[in-house]
């Protein structure tokens, strides 16, 4: 799958550390908190108040003093934060961030799903990634990041079935390590889909003694040819826990480079290639489309007017549940 870049060329070009500045003094003057996911351009990283993987983003949230949020991330994200935390203002830079894997699994399909199991009979509870929609989250009842997924499979009873949305490469990798059956949505994240293997071997060849860190969303053909395992915070933690220089080939988004050299800075990260599944050819297109939408304009502007904004909405109460019973106990 080829993952076609969205436009930016509407933004005239300001200088990054007149921005930067500009959003430290709006923070202040708009009593605003900014959060960003490990997946967002390491310049707007450096000057957020949080940064991580999207359980500690989700229990950052919780924690702040100020009146708004501003989440630097894609929608689901911010749509969480909203839902943790309802008496703040939370703005999302751009709303067409999305993410491939919520929109892999719409409500409507996995209501008519689940109920077409349970007309069979079927005994199971609905796990859902952290990557849906409120909407989607509303029907399931447990919500998983890359974090905490295998703590909350063991939180499941053994005599049910688990249906696991979206994504089908962190469900099958989850079978294997706890044992566990699952029900799977064919549902893959744009960006871990499209690692290329030849590449990350030629790759693994031409840097003897390096290391490939994959996130779990990868593909199961990554994943057997992987050193270590995990979610962006794991990884992270996995670097930092070796103390002698190494190379590690990185199998997930290329800004997750920023946080690796920033907490392990005595390291050599390189990114694994992509392949353009319409050509064959090899690209350096690991990159989420929709979390490059978020840019330090945006979020600049975000914050001088106020919006856009993530509106409470009715089915906020239902994933709300779902969400600190999950996440946050």
């Amino acid at each position: 799958m080829s993952l076609p870049m969205m436009d930016k060329s509407e933004e005239v070009y300001e200088d990054p550390l007149d921005l930067m500045d500009e959003i430290e003094e709006l923070k202040k003057e708009k009593d605003a908190t900014l959060l960003a996911h490990f997946y967002i351009d390491g310049e707007i990283q450096e000057i957020a108040d949080f940064t991580g993987d999207s359980l500690k983003l989700a229990r950052d949230a919780v924690t702040v003093k100020t009146s708004t949020i501003v989440f630097s991330g894609v929608h689901f994200m911010a749509e969480s934060t909203k839902i943790l935390s309802p008496e703040k203002k939370v703005l999302l830079p751009d709303l067409n961030a999305g993410c491939s894997l919520a929109e892999s699994c719409q409500f409507g399909d996995l209501d008519a799903f689940q109920k077409k199991l349970r007309a069979e009979g079927r005994d199971f509870e609905t796990v859902a990634y952290i990557n849906t929609s409120a909407k989607v989250k509303s029907l399931c009842d447990w919500i998983v990041t890359s974090g905490n997924a295998r703590e909350i499979i063991d939180r499941v009873p053994r005599g049910k079935e688990i249906l696991f949305v979206p994504d089908q490469h962190l469900g099958r990798y989850l079978m294997e390590v706890t044992g566990r059956e699952m029900i799977l949505w064919p549902g893959s994240c744009m960006v871990h889909e499209i690692f290329s293997v030849q590449d990350l071997l030629r790759a693994k060849k031409n840097n003897p003694g390096s290391l490939v860190l994959a996130h779990p969303e990868c593909p199961h053909k990554i994943l057997e040819v992987s050193d270590f395992i995990g979610g962006t915070e794991k990884l992270r933690q996995y670097v930092m826990s070796i103390k002698e220089p190494g190379t590690f080939l990185i199998a997930t988004e290329a800004n997750m480079i920023h946080p690796l050299e920033k907490s392990a800075p005595h390291h050599t990260y390189i990114p694994v290639p992509g392949i353009i599944s319409s050509s064959g050819e090899t690209c350096a297109c690991n990159r989420c489309p929709h979390m490059a939408l978020n840019t330090l304009q945006k979020v600049r502007d975000c914050l001088k007017y106020g919006k856009p904004e993530i509106e409470w909405q009715p089915y906020f109460d239902q994933a709300k549940e779902v969400l600190q019973r999950s996440l946050l106990q």
